[in-house]
C-alpha cells in the first residue's frame, strides 16, 4: 500500500498571526512565457534556490513557535508540493518519516476541497493518523500557493504539538477516543482569516493552549514565508515550476530505479520483533525486486493491538522507503520522483494497517524497527551498505500543575545505533528519526523535576568488528508539591538490539521508578520525592572482533 492511497469514510490562546485579508483579484500582468527545457547549471541552481527557500520557511517556524518540540527537539518537516500535492523539496532538518508523510497529507486536502474549493489565505488542518503522520499528536496544515491566479504549489508544515488532549500519550492506551482531540480535514483559515469555531475547538481540549495555537499560527506563518519566497523566485527566474518539478522528479526516479536494477532480482527475507506486551509483535518482512522496482510485503506480521503501537499504512510506507532510499540512493535530492519505484502491503487489521479506531500515539515503537528489518533482509545484497539494529528514541510524557499552571511537556531521550560494515555506530542519537536530546536546563524549566544525572550509556553498545553505539542514562527527582501523571515510551527492553555479521547484540533499556523496574507502557503518577532512571539501548555491533577467528 503506497502513501498515496486515501482512506475511505474519515474525511485564551495564542494569537494568530496578522494576515490581510486578500483583496479581489485585479489586473495582473500575463505571464511570461516558461523557459525552454533546464539545463544542468540551471536545473542545480533552482533546485538549490527551492530548498534554500523551504530552510527559510523552517526557520520562521522555529522563530515563530512556542514549544520545545520545535525548537529544541527539531519534531516537524516543512515541505513545498506542486499543484497535485507531490513533493519538490523539504526542509534540510526535517525528520525522514514527514518526508514521506506530509505530500500524502496534502493529497488528502485536495481529495476533501478540489482546487476550485480553495481561495488564497486558506490554510487547511488535520491530525488525522490514517491522512497525517500515524498519530494525533503531529497537527498538519497546508496553505495552497497561487500565481497569477492559478494554483501552482502547497506549502505544507507538520509538527508534533505540547498537547493534543486526553490522556497522556502512552503505549498502553487502547483506542484513539482516549489519546486526545481529533481533528479531521478542516479550513482552519478562510482567505486570511481564521475560523473562530475551530480555534476554539482545538483550544478548549488540549491542556496547554497557548503553547498548542501558538505552534499552529507557528505552521501558518511558516507557509506564508514559503509563499512569498516561492513567488519571488518564480517572478525573478521566469521558470515554470510544474516543469522543474517534472525533471526534477524524473532524475529522482531514474536514479533511484537504477540503483535498485542493481540489486539482483529476488525475494529478500527477514524478521524483527517488538518487546511487545503480554507477547512479542512480530515483523515479517519480504522484499521482491523485479528489474527497477521493489515491493515490501509485511504479510504475517502479528494482529494490530488494543495499544497504541499500531503503526498506519502513511507511516509504514514513509519508513520503509525512507530505509530504501538511505540504502540506495542517499545523495539524490527527496521528492516523489524517489519514492515512486516503491510500494509496501500489509493486509488489514495487522499491525502495519490498522483499522479506525485504533490507536497509534506510540506508533514510532514499532515503525522505527522497519529499517533495521529492511537492512537485514537485504544485507545478502548490500553487505557493507547496512547497519546493524539500533534502538529507536525513547521519550517521558508528563503533565499537571507547575508554578500555578497547567503544564504538558516532552522529553525525547535518544539511544544507540547500530554499527555498519565500514563505522562504529553512533552514540545518544534518534535514528532512523532525527530529533534532539531535550537540554537539562529546558526540561527543569518545564516540569517539576531536577536531573541528577545525564550521560552517554558506557558500554552498552554490541562488541564488533565496528562497534554498536551507546545510550543514554538519565536520572531525575520530582519535586512538585502536586501530583503529576507520567508516561513512557521505550522500546527494546525485552528484545536487544541485534548484531550483524556476527557482531553482538547491544544492552537491553532498563526503566526504574524508585529502583523498582515498572512497565513503561503504563501511566504513573509521580510524587514529591520519586526517583526516576532512564537507561536507553545501545545498538548492535558489526562483525566479529578483530583477533576472533571467521
Amino acid at each position: 500500500m503506497s502513501a498515496e492511497e486515501l482512506r475511505p469514510g474519515e474525511a485564551g490562546g495564542a494569537a494568530a498571526p496578522a494576515l490581510s485579508r486578500p483583496r479581489a483579484p485585479g489586473p495582473r500582468p500575463a505571464p511570461r512565457p516558461p523557459r525552454a527545457r533546464l539545463d544542468p547549471v540551471s536545473l542545480e541552481i533552482l533546485w538549490t534556490r527551492l530548498v534554500s527557500i523551504v530552510d527559510e520557511a523552517s526557520a520562521t517556524f522555529v522563530r515563530t513557535s512556542f514549544s520545545t518540540l520545535v525548537r529544541e527537539a527539531n519534531d516537524y518537516a516543512v515541505v513545498l508540493t506542486d499543484a497535485e500535492g507531490r513533493s519538490l523539496a523539504q526542509s534540510s532538518l526535517s525528520i525522514p518519516s514527514f518526508i514521506g508523510t506530509l505530500p500524502a497529507t496534502v493529497k488528502h486536502f485536495l481529495a476533501n476541497f478540489r482546487p476550485g474549493a480553495l481561495r488564497p489565505g486558506d490554510a487547511l488542518i488535520t491530525n488525522d493518523p490514517w491522512m497525517g503522520t500515524g498519530h494525533i499528536h503531529d497537527v498538519n496544515v497546508a496553505m495552497p500557493i497561487f500565481r497569477h491566479g492559478r494554483l501552482i504549489a502547497f506549502a505544507a508544515v507538520t509538527s508534533h504539538m505540547p498537547d493534543i488532549g486526553g490522556r497522556i500519550r502512552g503505549a498502553g492506551i487502547r483506542e484513539i477516543f482516549e489519546e486526545g482531540l481529533q481533528i479531521p480535514v478542516l479550513k482552519l483559515m478562510r482567505e486570511g482569516r481564521p475560523d473562530p469555531a475551530v480555534v476554539a475547538i482545538i483550544e478548549k481540549n488540549v491542556r496547554v493552549p497557548e503553547q498548542t495555537m501558538g505552534d499552529i499560527w507557528g505552521e501558518v506563518a511558516a507557509c506564508k514565508m514559503l509563499e512569498e519566497r516561492l513567488i519571488a523566485l518564480l517572478d525573478e527566474s521566469e521558470v515554470d515550476l510544474a516543469e522543474l518539478g517534472r525533471e526534477v522528479r524524473g532524475r529522482s526516479e531514474a536514479a533511484m530505479r537504477a540503483a535498485i536494477r542493481a540489486i539482483p532480482d529476488g525475494e529478500y527475507r527477514s524478521h524483527g520483533y517488538h518487546d511487545g506486551f503480554d507477547e512479542r509483535i512480530f515483523i515479517d518482512c519480504r522484499i521482491t525486486v523485479r528489474g527497477d522496482s521493489l515491493a515490501i510485503d509485511y504479510t504475517g506480521s502479528s494482529a494490530q493491538l488494543p495499544r497504541s503501537v499500531n503503526v498506519v499504512p502513511i507511516y509504514t510506507f514513509a519508513y520503509s522507503a525512507f530505509a530504501i532510499k538511505a540504502l540506495l540512493s542517499p545523495d539524490i535530492p527527496n521528492n516523489e520522483g524517489s519514492f515512486l519505484p516503491m510500494s509496501t502491503y500489509a493486509p488489514p487489521g495487522t499491525i502495519f494497517n490498522p483499522t479506525y479506531p485504533a490507536a497509534s500515539g506510540a506508533r514510532g515503537m514499532v515503525g522505527h524497527i522497519l529499517p533495521p528489518v529492511i537492512m537485514m533482509a537485504l544485507a545478502p545484497a548490500l553487505p557493507e551498505r547496512v547497519w546493524a539494529e539500533g534502538s529507536g528514541n525513547s521519550s517521558f510524557t508528563m503533565a499537571g500543575e507547575h508554578r500555578g499552571r497547567p503544564f504538558a511537556t516532552v522529553s525525547f531521550l535518544n539511544a544507540g545505533q547500530g554499527a555498519t560494515g565500514a563505522r562504529d555506530g553512533l552514540s545518544t542519537v534518534s535514528f532512523p528519526s532525527n530529533l534532539g536530546n531535550n537540554p537539562i536546563e529546558v526540561m527543569e524549566a518545564l516540569a517539576p523535576i531536577l536531573i541528577r544525572r545525564r550521560s552517554v550509556r558506557r558500554g552498552s553498545g554490541g562488541a564488533g568488528l565496528y562497534r554498536g553505539g551507546d545510550g543514554l542514562v538519565i536520572e531525575f527527582d520530582f519535586y512538585g508539591d502536586t501530583p503529576s501523571i507520567c508516561s513512557f515510551i521505550m522500546t527494546r527492553m525485552k528484545a536487544p538490539p541485534r548484531g550483524l555479521a556476527g557482531g553482538g547484540d547491544g544492552k537491553q533499556a532498563r526503566l526504574l521508578l524508585n529502583r523498582r523496574p515498572i512497565d513503561p507502557a503504563q501511566h504513573w503518577i509521580l510524587k514529591k520525592g520519586d526517583h526516576v532512571l532512564i537507561e536507553t539501548a545501545g545498538g548492535g555491533g558489526y562483525g566479529r572482533p578483530a583477533g576472533t577467528g571467521p
